[in-house]
């Protein structure tokens, strides 16, 4: 009998061992999927990071830029909900003329730069000057109007949101 006992132990701790290890190998692979998705949208939107330099620096087209800006604005009060998320993606494909798939990988790169610049405040100023020295004072109204857009009917901007318009005003020297 404690054979018999040993053997269901064993068997129940080799089991546990199988489990673990197929799960620490599925996170290990949903990481890498999310890293191949970054990659993909440097790739789209022409993004090559030059040593150093930081990432928002190396930011060339403006679409990419207020992507990463909005999505900034959406974080200053915590992570944004899927509706949130969404009605982003849509305000980029209506505002930038940007197809499905091009709005969602430049989400997902935004979402790295943002996290590259160590958060929603920093990001903010940060990629609102850069997108000011692509285009100017021109890129401005798409902004303001992908970021509104983007806010769900109801929704009240927070404080720290509308300090963040006027941080953004200030980038463009307005």
């Amino acid at each position: 009998m404690p054979v018999l006992i040993a053997l269901v132990g064993l068997a129940a701790a080799v089991a546990w061992y199988v489990i673990r290890a197929r799960h620490a190998a599925q996170a290990a692979g949903d990481l890498f999927d999310m890293a191949n998705d970054v990659r993909l949208a440097a790739r789209r939107f022409g993004f090559r990071h030059r040593t150093n330099v930081h990432p928002v620096e190396s930011i060339e087209r403006a679409e990419l830029a207020i992507a990463a800006t909005a999505m900034a604005f959406q974080d200053l009060d915590g992570l944004p909900t899927q509706d949130q998320r969404d009605a982003l993606q849509l305000q980029l494909r209506k505002v930038l003329k940007l197809d499905a798939e091009e709005a969602q990988e430049a989400m997902a790169l935004s979402r790295w730069l943002v996290a590259q610049c160590g958060g929603a405040d920093p990001a903010l100023s940060r990629i609102s000057r850069k997108l000011y020295k692509i285009s100017g004072v021109d890129a401005l109204q798409p902004l303001l109007s992908v970021i509104r857009g983007a806010v769900l009917p109801g929704e009240a901007l927070s404080t720290r949101q509308k300090e963040a318009l006027a941080d953004i005003q200030r980038a463009f020297k307005l």
